[in-house]
Formats: structure tokens, C-alpha cells, sequence
């Protein structure tokens, strides 16, 4: 390694740790503070740890409402993110394996979806004429909707890394289309299927906005909008905010941290192939 390489390297470490590291320890710090010294916002030691008891704070906070919030994040993430593994891998293997007249039109409106942004007040019309605006499932079908574009492309680019001489042996030993792709194809798809799952899970777990419009009332709430417990108009709980901050943020860490090897080898897989 050349010394030009070993300082580059370190610098790296260093960017990385101001960017990334400094910004989690004063969450996990101010987490840990009473409620005066939370207020002043600085980066300083806790003169007395709070830890347990903002953690209990937060969890019991308006009748448990966390617990009520990490239950309806969960299922609204595990029920989309199967559906888009689903539905991506099927269009995308329609798109990449059956050429015809259609594919350039489907291809655009794949294209569009991730261009053009979402309409919000339209959106919310569809919902409430079919009756599934203020419910789970309806965020489910918004969350599916958004991420599917995403999903396709990924789905479709790796698709095109695998031979077609296994369809074919399957067809010939008398394998139906259904069975081609799910005895064939779809176990093969294992590395950018883990992308999928891993990517569009933190999204949608993370996610803000989406049911903030689409998913009101306080028996909907997701985790994120928890986060307005403890703010106010005239005044702020820093250190049960943070705390709350905290709790949100570490399962979606965890999952990026065990699996950021089969997320970047899901990306640049397909890469090899258009």
C-alpha cells in the first residue's frame, strides 16, 4: 500500500466517522440527558445518565403508543416489501424474457414512476372512493405503488444476467410458465431479491410522509410520526425526542449493517448485463 493510498484511506475513516458516527452519539448522548440538560443542545456529558427511565418514558408515553406504532410499521413493511419482491420479479421477467410491441410502452411507464412525482390530493381521492383511505391497507397498496418502478428495474437487469438456456431445458422436460419462474428463475434470484428486501424495507419503515398523508388517526400511527409526542408549540422534551429518535433508528442500522455486503453485490450484479 503506497502512502498516497494509506492517506486516502484515513481520510475516508475520518469523513466517514464526522459524517455518520458524531451525528449517532449525540442522539445516543442527548438521549441519555434529563430534561434541563437535553435543552441546551450541546455536545456534552450527561451530568446525570437517564438512560432506562427516558427509555421507559418514551415506551409508555400516551397509553404505549410506540409499541401500537412499531406493530402497524411492521406489518405495513413486511406485507409490501413480499408483495414488491412478488410483482417486481414477475414484471420483471416478462419485460426481460417475452419480447414484444408492449415492452417499450411498459418500459416507459416504469421509467415515468420513478420520474414523476407522486400527486398527493389525487392519491388521497382514489383512496377514499375505494374505501381504504385511514387504513393499513391502503397504505400497503401506496408503499407498493412507489417502490415498484425501483423494484422492476433492479429485478429486470438481473434477470438478464441468467442464461436462457434454462428456460428452454425446462420447457422442454415440460415445465408451464409458472413453473419456470418459480422452480427456475426465482431461486436464482437470491442476491437481488436481499437488495430488494433490504432496501425497501428501510424506506418504507423510515418512511414520513407517505402516512403522514394517507394513514391519519392515532390507531394508524407508524413509528416515525411518533416523534411528535414529545414536540410542542411552546415547548420540546429533547431528551425523550431523542430518545424516540434513537429507538426509530436502530433497527433499520441493524439490518443495513448485516446485510450492506448482499445490498451492494444485489446492485452491481445486473450491472454486467442491460
Amino acid at each position: 500500500m503506497t502512502r498516497r493510498q494509506l492517506y486516502t484511506g484515513i481520510s475516508a475513516l475520518v469523513a466517514s466517522g464526522i459524517i455518520f458516527v458524531l451525528p449517532f452519539l449525540f442522539i445516543f448522548i442527548t438521549a441519555a440527558k434529563t430534561k434541563q440538560d437535553a435543552a441546551t443542545l450541546t455536545f456534552s456529558w450527561p451530568s446525570q445518565w437517564q438512560l432506562t427511565r427516558n427509555f421507559l418514558d418514551v415506551v409508555q408515553a400516551r397509553n404505549y403508543m410506540l409499541l401500537l406504532a412499531y406493530f402497524n410499521s411492521t406489518v405495513i413493511t413486511v406485507v409490501a416489501v413480499t408483495l414488491l419482491v412478488l410483482f417486481g420479479a414477475m414484471v420483471g421477467y416478462i419485460l426481460q424474457r417475452r419480447r414484444s410491441r408492449w415492452n417499450a410502452l411498459i418500459y416507459g411507464c416504469v421509467l415515468a414512476g420513478l420520474m414523476i412525482p407522486p400527486a398527493v390530493v389525487p392519491t388521497i381521492w382514489v383512496l377514499q372512493y375505494l374505501g381504504l383511505f385511514k387504513s393499513l391497507t391502503g397504505m400497503i397498496l401506496i408503499q407498493v405503488a412507489y417502490g415498484l418502478a425501483f423494484t422492476v428495474l433492479l429485478f429486470r437487469s438481473f434477470i438478464a444476467t441468467i442464461p436462457r438456456d434454462l428456460d428452454e431445458a425446462a420447457i422442454i422436460d415440460g415445465a408451464k410458465p409458472l413453473q419456470i419462474f418459480f422452480r427456475v428463475v426465482l431461486p436464482l434470484l437470491k442476491p437481488v431479491t436481499v437488495t430488494v428486501i433490504v432496501v425497501q424495507s428501510i424506506a418504507i419503515f423510515n418512511d414520513f410522509t407517505n402516512p403522514l398523508y394517507y394513514l391519519p388517526g392515532r390507531e394508524n400511527v407508524t413509528v416515525q410520526l411518533t416523534l411528535y409526542n414529545f414536540q410542542g408549540q411552546f415547548q420540546t422534551q429533547f431528551n425523550l425526542l431523542f430518545m424516540n429518535i434513537l429507538l426509530v433508528t436502530i433497527p433499520p442500522l441493524i439490518v443495513f449493517i448485516f446485510f450492506n455486503r448482499q445490498i451492494v453485490a444485489g446492485m452491481t450484479a445486473g450491472a454486467v448485463k442491460g
